[in-house]
């Protein structure tokens, strides 16, 4: 059994800022994958996260096996639904979407995961998923069928980030969304971190270093990148 969390928790607690490369297994081109290799190597990552709204390749445990060998970094799974789950994996982000209304992804996708979870070795860490309303319609929206949370709207958004945290995930996920136009606002982020207690993630519309710096600033524990590295391999070493 792994302790991410718990190494989570402690970065938090010494002010170490974390950095997570999200990975698409359908957007994975396998003839360049030592190349993506060497450049997450070469990156700041201290993890890699592993799925996507909707995944159709069953190259999954295949990916995280390849990246294993060559990659000494924690193998998260991020999954729009159980089917993206890989014993391959050191964890998974066991998402609930909280700011959304669909049952589905609240707790029925939850549920249909519970029992495959129970047979595998991964350490589960709970997640509220908190999806903000970014200038485009994001996979995340037109899959969930759920409306972001307004961006402006920085009390709805602490208030369900602290409902969030009152039922017992370990994590708060802000989300921007995969291609986003605008990244989640400073204010909200500076918000939100300084009512929580547990770790922050944000994600979504970063597009340079920047706004990763951006987001540290304002109280990320634990910024992903997943589109701008996806299209530019180079984007750490810019």
């Amino acid at each position: 059994m792994t302790n991410i969390y718990n190494e989570i928790i402690q970065s938090k607690i010494e002010s170490k800022k974390l950095l997570a490369i999200l990975l698409d297994p359908d957007k994975i081109i396998w003839d360049h994958l030592e190349l993506l290799i060497k450049k997450i190597k070469q990156s700041p990552a201290t993890h890699i996260f592993i799925g996507g709204s909707q995944v159709k390749t069953n190259r999954i445990d295949e990916l995280i096996s390849l990246l294993k060998q060559k990659v000494d970094l924690p193998m998260v799974l991020f999954p729009g639904n159980p089917s993206q789950i890989s014993n391959e994996a050191d964890a998974i982000l066991f998402l609930s979407l909280i700011s959304g209304r669909n049952s589905d992804y609240l707790i029925e996708h939850q549920i249909q995961a519970a029992p495959i979870l129970k047979q595998t070795q991964l350490e589960v860490i709970s997640t509220g998923y908190m999806l903000i309303e970014s200038g485009k319609e994001t996979a995340v929206e037109r899959v969930s069928k759920t409306i972001p949370l307004d961006r402006y709207n920085l009390d709805l958004a602490l208030a369900t980030a602290l409902a969030g945290e009152m039922l017992g995930n370990k994590l708060i996920y802000l989300e921007a969304g995969s291609g986003a136009k605008q990244a989640v606002p400073k204010q909200m982020i500076e918000l939100v971190a300084q009512n929580i207690k547990i770790p922050l993630i944000v994600g979504g519309g970063i597009v340079d270093l920047h706004g990763i710096k951006k987001a540290y600033d304002a109280g990320a524990d634990l910024v992903v990148i997943g589109t701008a590295f996806e299209n530019d391999h180079d984007f750490f070493s810019k």
